[in-house]
């Protein structure tokens, strides 16, 4: 039976609006995976609240919270946030953005700004004591305790350059040398670092020539080894072992000594897992390999450093 057309008007506008809700429905559903996404791809954690303080929505970051934090600065599982929030309507958005480097970098600032005026204050001391120890080694016979004063002077005195590297920053004059030079000096401050076992030094024969900065290459060999030394006096074994390799540009510090207790702090400043240690030895030498345009890391299946540098 025909329906009169005012029927049939009617029913094709409702299928047009039927047609029309599925394709409204269909682009808000699209539109909200996109919000959806865009809040996911925050970097900050995120939550929507209404006015009875419950979620509406959040993003993956905020579930690593157990609360929704409040307005300011707070520290949450080891780490920092800055907590902002804003009104829309009767809604509240609550934001947390992770501060942890900025605060780290600020803290390490502070530090080192202290460490260097403590440098600096020590340093005139040190070079007073190092002139005494020089005229007493000439009229004194105690050998064994000069040597004793001469290995805490220059403790004291790479701790100083290290802190003022450190605090001033790195930079690097290149020049041409041999290797077995630097091994010279290595093996002299060796002599005056006090340790109780007996370790073998296993230094390469390999004499090539190298095109860096002398005196802080020197500086990062003397941390790496001794760190070693450190750690072979820590362990329980009798004798130990430090090993210099190189190969094609690179150097492999090796000792077997204890394993590193945390690798994931080694190389960052004022952290430190040994009991002699004063945090900037090896995050001072990563930072020389850095200038130099090369690499430090663990080795992976030795328990040592491996040192990638460049001739450029």
């Amino acid at each position: 039976m025909d329906l009169p057309k005012s029927q049939k008007e009617l029913l094709e506008n409702l299928e047009t609006l039927i047609e029309q809700t599925f394709v409204v429905e269909k682009e808000f559903k699209e539109l909200k995976n996109i919000l959806n996404g865009v809040i996911e791809f925050l970097p900050q954690a995120l939550w929507v609240i209404d006015e009875n303080e419950e979620i509406i929505i959040k993003n993956s970051k905020a579930d690593k919270f157990d609360f929704i934090p409040k307005e300011g600065e707070i520290e949450y599982k080891e780490k920092f946030f800055l907590i902002q929030s804003s009104n829309i309507k009767n809604k509240k958005i609550i934001s947390a953005t992770d501060i942890t480097e900025q605060k780290r970098n600020e803290r390490l600032i502070a530090m080192g700004q202290m460490a260097a005026h403590l440098a600096h204050e020590i340093r005139n001391p040190i070079a007073s004591l190092n002139i005494f120890l020089s005229l007493l080694q000439k009229n004194c016979k105690e050998e064994e305790i000069l040597d004793e004063m001469k290995s805490s002077i220059l403790r004291v005195e790479r701790i100083i350059k290290s802190t003022l590297l450190f605090s001033k920053g790195v930079n690097i004059r290149k020049k041409e040398f041999l290797l077995q030079n630097l091994f010279k000096e290595l093996k002299k401050t060796i002599k005056y670092y006090q340790h109780t076992k007996d370790i073998e030094f296993i230094f390469t024969k390999q004499n090539p020539k190298l095109y860096a900065d002398y005196d802080l290459l020197l500086l990062v060999f003397q941390n790496l080894i001794f760190n070693a030394i450190d750690s072979i006096e820590e362990s329980e074994i009798k004798k130990g072992i430090i090993k210099i390799i190189y190969e094609n540009n690179s150097f492999k510090i090796l000792d077997n000594g204890n394993d590193f207790e945390n690798k994931n702090i080694l190389f960052e400043p004022f952290k430190s897992t040994k009991t002699k240690g004063h945090g900037l030895g090896l995050a001072l030498s990563k930072e020389i390999i850095n200038k130099h345009n090369g690499e430090i890391n663990l080795c992976k299946k030795e328990k040592g450093f491996i040192i990638k540098l460049t001739n450029k």
